[in-house]
């Protein structure tokens, strides 16, 4: 059942998004080669709980850490660990939520790491313009699918492609609500937005071949081919006129 907040929830989910801009706003100058996925993990969690939120991650169906950091080729859910050290030349994705006055805000950043290909700067801006380019058609009346078509179209028509295992959703109390939101899709389908429905989009883009495999772990995706996937998302709420980012300061 897909959910219309009220005005005062979307304020709330304002209060628990604004502690996930906070982490990306103190970490973003702090990510450099010799981290390792669990130092990131510290930083972030240490963030959300100065800011009076609890990591909506931790715990959440036996996951093992505050956030979750994914590095190169590695699409979500990527597990904090001291042994995964980040080099000169990576990117990594880190996908933060917040959980404060019992709703929550979603959303990730993907990093360059020092130096690195202009291969990769591509791909992490791409990954990023391809959310702002389906977010500006976004606003009561049209269809989720026009959604997902246009981050697809803008990917595709860029050379990269689209894991379809893994999707945007609903978010508001709980992390994933109704409706999921696929980063591929046929316009005119779908679900029709109303004003009030909070979204957490998340395109995630691969530089190759679109599958994926998950480890022994039940946990961290990995593309398949080995090559580069980037990840971005925010949580917005859908206006009569438009839509509002959520995850902001």
């Amino acid at each position: 059942m897909i959910i219309i907040k009220s005005p005062r929830e979307i304020e709330l989910m304002k209060e628990a998004g604004r502690v996930v801009a906070l982490v990306f706003e103190e970490i973003k100058d702090k990510i450099r080669p010799g981290l390792s996925t669990l130092d990131i993990a510290n930083m972030c969690e240490e963030v959300i709980r100065r800011n009076g939120a609890t990591p909506t991650f931790l715990n959440y169906n036996g996951f093992k850490g505050a956030v979750c950091v994914s590095i190169n080729e590695e699409l979500v859910h990527g597990i904090p660990s001291s042994k995964r050290i980040l080099k000169e030349g990576d990117i990594v994705s880190i996908d933060v939520g917040a959980t404060k006055h019992g709703y929550v805000g979603d959303a990730c950043r993907t990093y360059p790491v020092g130096i690195v290909t202009k291969e990769a700067a591509d791909l992490i801006k791409t990954t990023e313009e391809s959310f702002f380019n389906a977010c500006s058609i976004i606003k009561e009346g049209i269809h989720l699918g026009d959604v997902s078509n246009a981050i697809q179209a803008y990917c595709e028509e860029r050379g990269y492609s689209l894991p379809r295992e893994y999707t945007g959703h609903g978010v508001g109390r709980a992390l994933h609500e109704d409706p999921y939101i696929p980063n591929v899709g046929v316009k005119g389908s779908g679900p029709i937005l109303k004003e009030g429905m909070c979204l957490a989009i998340e395109p995630m883009v691969a530089m190759g071949k679109p599958m994926v495999k998950v480890g022994r772990d039940g946990w961290v995706a990995r593309m398949k081919d080995g090559k580069l996937s980037c990840h971005y998302e925010n949580s917005i709420v859908v206006t009569k006129d438009g839509y509002e980012i959520l995850t902001k300061v």
